[in-house]
């Protein structure tokens, strides 16, 4: 370890990953800091991404897959299927420990220096541009210097409030998700599992994302107005109760997904944001590893380019929240506004789109037929379910 570098990624996930392998890259001296003990661990996701949406970022790895889903099912309120069988357009479930892993392994090909058990505590910022980290690892204390700091360090992300970024969520937005991945059950493996209804999970949905036959990540997350009065775990209990009562939990995993817009601000005088720090996940469904990885690849290509042009200013950086904005961030906007009208739904207006949807054969069954259904009596957003679901 050295004393300095031209950039310092503070978070060792899929956006913090890709942000320092595309900033070394481009011919940068890069450190990569982790806090935890060995990267990938522990698995903070439900691991499933869509085939076509990880194939613009990487080149999937079978090592990575742990199955492959063909097709999904969400469920109404009262208990009616409605599959869809989407075709071509496959999704994976990742092994996450091996996934980001195998991530990093890739950054460190191109140059890039990795420290885990590494827990920054501060920014060293003197006259109000970052200029490093301060990072505490095996017991000593180190201030490291850098042109550039990215923070991909997740939805607690300290870094961008330390840079003095407006961080803050709405609680109706902060969705308050648990999981656990339960073996002993039985699943089809070729599907994965939505279901609605605000006796199940109030603002947002529960899901069943198979490994294997036997073993599935099973969660739920639930919009923050809700989980004050009934915890994600109380709803997730009763759902695993009813469907699994043989299940042995195998992990169990708690946390907060960001599913807003992206923030005003992910730029600072010598300091960008990526992923979840960013709150650049999917409004809807709270993905969030392939637009992090997205999110990472631009961030990494404009720090290296201000650092070559000895700008390391908000004005310079802000290409990147440009570039992110064209790429993906104008979408999210869209999302976010057919998430607003999908949560208001009563469970009566989910069970007659379920109605209408059913009479439709399987094979023309689309995702964007849904909304468009669930969402008739909003003319004004059926333009952006056509541009979110038909242009991707």
């Amino acid at each position: 370890m050295r004393d300095s570098y031209d950039c310092i990624v503070v978070g060792g996930g899929p956006g913090g990953a890709w942000a320092a392998k595309h900033a070394a890259e481009n011919g940068v001296s890069v450190l990569l800091l982790e806090k935890d003990r060995e990267v990938g661990i522990p698995v903070r996701c439900a691991e499933a991404v869509s085939e076509k949406g990880l194939k613009t970022v990487v080149e999937p790895q079978p090592r990575w897959i742990s199955n492959i889903i063909e097709g999904f099912v969400i469920v109404s309120p009262d208990g009616r299927e409605v599959a869809i069988d989407t075709g071509k357009e496959r999704g994976y479930m990742l092994d996450r420990k091996i996934f980001d892993y195998d991530l990093v392994q890739m950054a460190t090909m191109n140059g890039v220096e990795v420290m885990t058990k590494a827990y920054v505590y501060d920014l060293i910022k003197p006259n109000g541009t970052v200029e490093g980290v301060r990072v505490q690892h095996m017991g000593e204390h180190h201030d490291i210097r850098a042109r550039i700091v990215i923070g991909a360090d997740g939805v607690e992300s300290r870094v961008g409030r330390w840079a003095g970024l407006r961080t803050n969520i709405k609680m109706k937005d902060m969705e308050s998700c648990l999981q656990m991945t339960l073996s002993n059950i039985k699943v089809d493996p070729k599907y994965i599992y939505f279901y609605l209804g605000r006796d199940v999970a109030p603002g947002g949905y529960l899901w069943i994302f198979p490994k294997n036959e036997r073993v599935a990540n099973v969660g739920l997350g639930i919009s923050g107005e809700y989980a004050r009065y009934k915890s994600a775990k109380e709803y997730l209990k009763e759902f695993i109760g009813r469907h699994f009562p043989n299940a042995a939990v195998l992990y169990t995993v708690v946390g907060g997904v960001p599913c807003a817009t992206t923030l005003k601000k992910i730029v600072a005088d010598g300091l960008m944001l990526v992923g979840d720090a960013a709150h650049q996940v999917n409004p809807i469904s709270g993905g969030g590893i392939t637009t992090a990885m997205i999110a990472g690849k631009i961030a990494g290509g404009v720090a290296a380019k201000a650092i070559a042009e000895d700008d390391v200013s908000e004005n310079r950086l802000s290409q990147y929240a440009r570039d992110w904005h064209k790429a993906e961030g104008k979408n999210h906007e869209r999302t976010y506004k057919i998430k607003q009208a999908v949560y208001k739904l009563t469970d009566e207006d989910l069970n007659k789109t379920a109605d209408t949807i059913l009479s439709v054969p399987l094979e023309k069954r689309t995702l964007a037929n849904i909304f468009r259904t669930a969402l008739f009596r909003h003319p004004s957003l059926i333009l952006d379910v056509v541009k979110v679901f038909m242009t991707k």
